[in-house]
């Protein structure tokens, strides 16, 4: 088989398994965001496997351009599929919309116009130092929400997807940036087939081996907790570290501190992060520990926003001494919650 064979079959595979993944995911998962963010990835993959060429150095065909802006506009999705995996109340703005077409569009037009005037190391540059920042900041929201995620099964599949993709995609810009205007030849360009054949293959691998119900849960109301058959002893022992637990969230707020994390909370029960983690998920029912905070914040602050005694305090006093930040963040989970702004609740206490 020549190399031009087997690239060309590297890319049929790498498309094919993509087109399979997106239809999977809107097969069973349609109503729920991260699905469609996933699908979506996959779809714009596609348009990568089937355009993307590590050698800049031939004018490209105009047909060929809107291939090459989808594929760059799949960074955005990236990012975009990786706020919704790690972050179960991620919810997609009007300006999201923006940044994609934005990005699409600048490819384009570097292709188009941009390049074929001159100035093909200037467009190649900037279009893979955008990539290389929105992997950026889908590394940093990988980083700074995994530590929540309560679900042990999806835990290490959600890393391993966001982190084959950064590393490939990574890698290619910084390999683009670094050879552009030099002719790389057919061996470069079927090894990069190849390792995208193989990202793909270990992604979709990743992601059909979990329960999908684990990997997208799904936009309703919370289940109930998922609780396994155990001996007697067990149960008791969970028990009382539900019952101490309890004990730290109602009678010393321990929620209210600032950037309390399940690690100090494990260490305050004197117990491994992990058990905790798997006592918090499957035994009182909660996916992420953010949540299981808040709702314990938001108790809180429904209590003091129902006082008439606390009638003139501030909404947002009442926030930050439960436990928040500011302002918005307490606004929107409490909405979540209640169904009703915390200025609708108090109004309605009343």
């Amino acid at each position: 088989m020549t190399l031009a064979a087997t690239e060309l079959a590297f890319r049929a595979a790498s498309a094919a398994l993509l087109l399979m993944l997106a239809a999977s995911l809107l097969h069973d998962f349609r109503n729920v965001l991260a699905a469609r963010l996933g699908a979506a990835f996959a779809l714009s993959s596609a348009a990568h496997a089937v355009s993307y060429s590590v050698d800049v150095t031939s004018p490209i065909a105009l047909w060929h351009a809107p291939l090459i802006a989808l594929s760059t506009g799949t960074i955005v999705v990236f990012w975009l599929f990786t706020r919704s995996l790690f972050d179960d109340e991620f919810h997609l703005r009007w300006w999201h919309g923006w940044v994609w077409a934005l990005v699409t569009a600048f490819s384009f037009a570097g292709c188009v116009w941009i390049a074929p005037s001159g100035h093909v190391r200037f467009s190649v540059t900037v279009v893979n130092l955008i990539v290389l920042g929105f992997i950026a900041l889908a590394v940093g929201q990988m980083i700074a929400s995994w530590p929540a995620d309560l679900v042990e099964r999806r835990r290490s599949a959600r890393v391993f997807v966001v982190c084959a993709t950064a590393l490939y995609g990574g890698l290619n810009a910084v390999l683009q940036i670094a050879v552009v205007g030099h002719h790389v030849g057919d061996v470069a360009e079927t090894i990069n087939a190849g390792a995208l054949a193989c990202t793909v293959a270990a992604i979709v691998y990743a992601m059909m081996r979990i329960d999908g119900a684990d990997l997208f849960p799904a936009a309703v109301a919370p289940a109930p907790p998922v609780v396994f058959s155990q001996p007697a002893a067990d149960e008791s022992a969970d028990q009382k570290l539900i019952d101490a637990l309890m004990r730290l969230m109602a009678g010393e707020r321990i929620y209210r501190q600032e950037n309390i994390t399940i690690g100090v909370l494990a260490g305050r029960l004197k117990i491994p992060e992990y058990r905790l983690r798997r006592l918090i998920n499957q035994r009182l029912g909660y996916r992420n520990f953010n949540v299981f905070l808040n709702n314990h914040r938001i108790e809180e602050a429904k209590a003091a926003l129902a006082d008439a005694s606390q009638a003139e305090v501030p909404v947002i006093t009442i926030a930050m001494d439960a436990g928040f930040q500011s302002l918005g963040p307490f606004n929107r989970a409490f909405k979540a919650v209640t169904g009703v702004t915390p200025t609708e609740y108090r109004r309605a206490q009343g």
